[in-house]
């Protein structure tokens, strides 16, 4: 009854709306009622304008601006090298899920710079890859001294950053674990890829290390994270030192996100939102209800190629407006999840995140035709 006659009218019903009653228990129920259906009307105008200050990316269109033409003039790398820092013993596919999805979108080269044990595990599920077997842990280093422990580190920056200046964009924590050797190698690999202004993505265990050293990536404007609900957590809980706020979560993204310097924040859920500090943009289309591991790793590697693709048209004569790792964020977002639903109309239940890759090409054909 009172949602038919308009109670719940997002704060503006009042008592005077209420039939008048000469018993005042009646009225206070009735009030009661109201406040139950309505909520507060002092709070509900606050999410109103918290929800009308994101806007729904066309991720298609950004995908068709972003993604360069099939030119035959162009040479091996300038559709773009990508470049993973991260694989250790335990994990594996994370590495090679994020390396092989920056090609199947289009990258011309894609590298892996992980563990010697895991090296030839990747190197094994595609030869299309390059692997640099170089980075080292802690169970290797047992046996050494301190100054020898040093001098193992300064061989892995080494032999990471005489590759650095190539790359166009860098994935940092897919599979990488958190031992403490590797992730202070991978911090220092950080600090080169600032110094060389090279763009990075954050995601998986990487993200335990930023969360825990904020300066790695703070005010730096090419440095991307991509958290899951418990990474952004904790990202929450680190930087902002309070819990995720549901309500008003345009706002406290865009909070973060300026906090740490106007990185830019890929928070993925339902739909996934995206932040700058300045901007929040949103991408809900498509989508699939199967949410295997390994989805994550497709969206950090495409992010990395439509990064480099968005910064390259930002040097060209028909330069975007908006910054280019959120014209990055955009079109990876959007482009997992049509991939995502292409792979479950056909493998439904059964669908992997091998599946979800096998449809990358499909689908951003179907966007933007090579032809």
């Amino acid at each position: 009854m009172l949602v038919k006659h308009g109670v719940i009218g997002l704060g503006r019903l009042t008592t005077s709306h209420l039939p008048s009653s000469s018993s005042s228990s009646a009225l206070r129920r009735q009030q009661f009622l109201v406040r139950a259906l309505c909520g507060s009307p002092i709070h509900r105008p606050k999410l109103i304008r918290a929800m009308s200050s994101t806007s729904e990316a066309d991720a298609e269109s950004v995908l068709r601006t972003v993604t360069p033409s099939l030119d035959p003039k162009r040479h091996k790398g300038q559709a773009g090298k990508i470049a993973v820092i991260g694989g250790c013993r335990e994990y594996t596919g994370a590495p090679y899920f994020a390396a092989i999805s920056a090609l199947k979108i289009g990258a011309d080269l894609s590298h892996v710079f992980c563990t010697k044990d895991a090296a030839p595990v990747i190197k094994s599920y595609s030869p299309e890859l390059i692997v640099h077997p170089v980075l080292e842990e802690s169970y290797s280093m047992s046996q050494l001294s301190e100054e020898d422990q040093r001098t193992v580190q300064e061989k892995v920056l080494g032999e990471v950053n005489k590759w650095m200046e190539r790359f166009d964009c860098l994935v940092i924590g897919p599979g990488l674990g958190r031992d403490p050797f590797l992730l202070e190698c991978v911090s220092k690999i950080m600090l080169l890829a600032r110094k060389s202004n090279v763009p990075f993505v954050v995601d998986g265990d990487g993200l335990f290390l930023v969360t825990n050293s904020i300066d790695l990536v703070n005010s730096y404007p090419l440095a991307v994270l991509t958290p899951n609900v418990n990474e952004y957590k904790r990202l929450v809980q680190k930087v902002l030192n309070c819990e995720v706020d549901e309500q008003n979560a345009e706002d406290q993204l865009r909070s973060l996100a300026k906090q740490i310097g106007g990185v830019t924040i890929l928070r993925k859920g339902k739909s996934d939102l995206i932040s700058n500090g300045k901007t929040v943009k949103s991408v809900s289309i498509y989508g699939s209800p199967r949410r295997c591991g390994g989805q994550g790793d497709i969206l950090s590697g495409g992010v990395a190629v439509f990064l480099s693709w968005a910064q390259q048209l930002k040097s060209g004569p028909e330069s975007p407006s908006e910054n280019p790792a959120i014209l990055g964020c955009i079109a990876a977002s959007g482009l997992l999840r049509k991939a995502a639903s292409l792979a479950f109309t056909k493998h439904k239940r059964s669908t992997l995140t091998s599946d979800i890759i096998e449809c990358l090409g499909e689908s951003l054909e179907d966007i933007c035709p090579a032809s």
